[in-house]
């Protein structure tokens, strides 16, 4: 009979044993998985292939031909300043002089060489590595829009260009910057209802008639939520007009 208890005991030690270490034994094949995974397929910069140490992630070349866009900058329309203006808000004279609809604007980085060869290769090449990276550029530079936002809208594709895409990169990144941020993302509120011509090489006036009339707001926008709603776009420009979401009565 003793024999038998202490086998019985042993057993159920031994259980609780391997029990304990079953994560570290997954840590372990995950992480001979993960160093295979690189020998076959190594990580690279995501613009130029250069190897590097981790995956969707630049390289330090790279990285200093981004030219981020940091304060001081203007309040309103998100663009980069010389110098502080003063003790009150920090506005640019083109905001001042012709004041946007929108309430404030951001923008993580300038759209120069490198950046545009990560945003193109983004939208039209199936190139989505670098999204959980551009998830974080956009957190940084739009943190206080989303402090107060409610809701966080991508601006959609009209039916022809999703289908022929495949995917909204402006929703990949929104629902990205919504996970990072916790505020709610909805893709359904803005629909748009024609087709547009692409928007590369044209004014701002240009643009602005090219999508007139092109997006409509779901009527249970201006019932359902509040006030505060941030538009998210891949590429923006200042005198552009981001749809702002009826509050409530």
């Amino acid at each position: 009979m003793v024999p038998m208890a202490i086998s019985e005991t042993g057993s159920l030690t031994s259980v609780r044993a391997g029990t304990a270490q079953a994560p570290k034994r997954r840590g372990l094949l995950a992480t001979a998985l993960g160093s295979l995974a690189d020998l076959l397929l190594p990580p690279v910069c995501i613009v130029c292939r250069t190897r590097i140490g981790n995956h969707g992630l630049v390289c330090g070349a790279c990285f200093a031909e981004i030219d981020f866009i940091a304060a001081p900058l203007c309040e309103r329309l998100g663009v980069p300043l010389p110098y502080e203006t003063g003790d009150g808000p920090n506005l640019s004279a083109s905001a001042i002089a012709n004041p946007p609809a929108y309430d404030r604007a951001r923008a993580a980085a300038r759209y120069s060489a490198t950046m545009r060869d990560l945003i193109q290769s983004f939208k039209y090449r199936d190139r989505h590595e670098g999204l959980p990276l551009f998830g974080r550029w956009l957190i940084k530079a739009g943190h206080e829009l989303l402090a107060d936002a409610d809701l966080i809208v991508p601006v959609p594709l009209y039916r022809s260009r999703l289908w022929s895409r495949r995917f909204n990169q402006s929703a990949l990144l929104a629902q990205e910057a919504g996970r990072l941020s916790g505020v709610p993302v909805d893709c359904f509120v803005l629909k748009r209802v024609r087709a547009t011509a692409s928007q590369v090489g044209l004014t701002a006036k240009q643009r602005k008639r090219n999508v007139a009339g092109a997006f409509k707001i779901d009527p249970r926008a201006k019932n359902e939520f509040g006030a505060s709603a941030l538009s998210l776009s891949m590429t923006w420009s200042p005198r552009e007009r981001p749809w702002k979401l009826a509050p409530r009565p």
